[in-house]
């Protein structure tokens, strides 16, 4: 069986991670241990209600696509893995 991550998903999850150290002023060694389940919003202090809008346009201007008030909650911001599936529904094909 084949467990690879398909190279779109693996593109995506780089460049987010890229955008997390850089919004966010992370680590790179710590965004890289980011799993899944990793928590985000709530559990890392530098992810404020104020860092979300620098985030969220930083994806738009890195991902190339628009945002739109309705999409953004709690639960895309809850864990890693609910920010890149966010974003992988989202992005242009």
């Amino acid at each position: 069986m084949n467990n690879a991550i398909p190279p779109a998903t693996e593109s995506a999850d780089r460049k987010l991670r890229a955008i997390l150290v850089d919004t966010l002023a992370l680590e790179e060694e710590r965004v890289s241990g980011f799993e899944d389940d990793t928590e985000l919003f709530g559990a890392i202090p530098e992810l404020d209600s104020q860092a979300v809008m620098g985030l969220l346009t930083e994806i738009e201007d890195r991902f190339g696509f628009i945002i739109d008030d309705e999409d953004v909650d709690g639960e895309m911001l809850e864990t890693y893995g609910a920010l890149l599936r966010f974003v992988m529904d989202r992005r242009p094909g």
